[in-house]
């Protein structure tokens, strides 16, 4: 079996347990394959954390889950280094902290104060980890998957713009239709049945190995872009920083745009998408696929734009229209 036909089982098996959230599952597919991190947005109860323990489960990764709350502290998180005393001597041996995973779910994450939020800093970017003077490199295959809540306020923490940055892209998880909330139902219900069945001898899942990832890695680096469409992302980004040259409304609606990052995660997210549906070169059409994801959680709206009801979304739109296409 190819690896794309493995990448593609396992984007059906994570479909399986998670109904009406397609496109959400296929953006964690493409975070797994452009090795970047995601910020899960959702209300309550629209299985955030249960898409995210869906692709661990079919996946070969260690897991680990951080439920962060005020009281956390980053030790809590990294990891310590923990006085021993032996007939040997004393030493200090260094514990990993739950971050030292494959997967990393990082639940309601704006529930901790900005010190802890601060720890990921290093893991998300350098893939490392640095206590006591000593750094301690994070599994090949890492992803930090964080959820938050958006309407909720009282004990919370926005994250600051420096780490919403290090987030390869921002998802949103809305409400199911009708007729799959039915379906969210009886599947559930068929899940409680089979568990009662086997009664502690679950059935073996779809597991895929971390090197079908790693190989579909390669395959995506060595996609085509062609030098219009590397013009194209960079031209989306700068319109996001100069957006009096498209029109005088974006220019009063967007306050904050977009760093490199954002070019780079165009670049990466386009080509996993790309891959994705069996292509071996790079389109306008990928690029604006994933663009609303990369750049929503990157700009920084007006008091003008908010009082108007505008969301990120709807910006991205205009930018989408506005820019010329290559």
């Amino acid at each position: 079996m190819s690896c794309r036909a493995e990448l593609e089982a396992l984007e059906a098996a994570i479909g399986t347990s998670i109904i009406g959230q397609k496109p959400v599952i296929r953006r964690l597919v493409i975070g797994l394959l452009a090795n970047g991190n995601l910020l899960i947005e959702g209300l309550p109860g629209l299985a955030k954390t249960r898409a995210i323990k869906a692709m661990s489960r079919h996946l070969e990764a260690d897991f680990s889950r951080i439920q962060f709350t005020p009281d956390l502290l980053p030790s809590d998180v990294t990891g310590s280094d923990v006085y021993h005393q032996s007939v040997e001597g004393s030493v200090f041996t260094f514990s990993p902290g739950p971050l030292f995973a494959n997967l990393v779910l990082a639940d309601e994450i704006n529930r901790a104060p900005a010190k802890v939020q601060s720890a990921l800093l290093e893991a998300m970017e350098e893939r490392q980890v640095t206590v006591s003077g000593k750094t301690h490199p994070l599994p090949s295959l890492f992803m930090v998957l964080a959820t938050q809540n958006p309407i909720e306020q009282e004990g919370t923490y926005p994250l600051p713009e420096a780490q919403l940055d290090r987030f390869m892209m921002k998802v949103l998880i809305d409400y199911p239709a009708v007729e799959e909330e039915v379906e969210v139902i009886r599947l559930v219900r068929d899940e409680e049945r089979e568990t009662l069945r086997q009664e502690g001898s679950p059935s073996a899942p779809v597991v895929i190995a971390q090197e079908s990832v790693f190989e579909a890695r390669r395959e995506i680096a060595a996609l085509h872009v062609a030098e219009p469409i590397e013009r194209y992302m960079a031209d989306l980004v700068e319109a996001t920083r100069h957006p009096a040259a498209l029109s005088e409304d974006l220019e009063r609606w967007i306050e904050l745009g977009a760093s490199p990052r954002a070019s780079l995660a165009l670049d990466r997210c386009g080509r996993a998408h790309a891959w994705l549906n069996g292509r071996d070169y790079l389109d306008p059409q990928d690029v604006q696929a994933v663009a609303p994801d990369v750049l929503r959680h990157r700009l920084g709206l007006s008091f003008e734009a908010q009082g108007e009801g505008l969301t990120t979304d709807t910006v991205i739109a205009q930018l989408l229209a506005r820019v010329a296409l290559p």
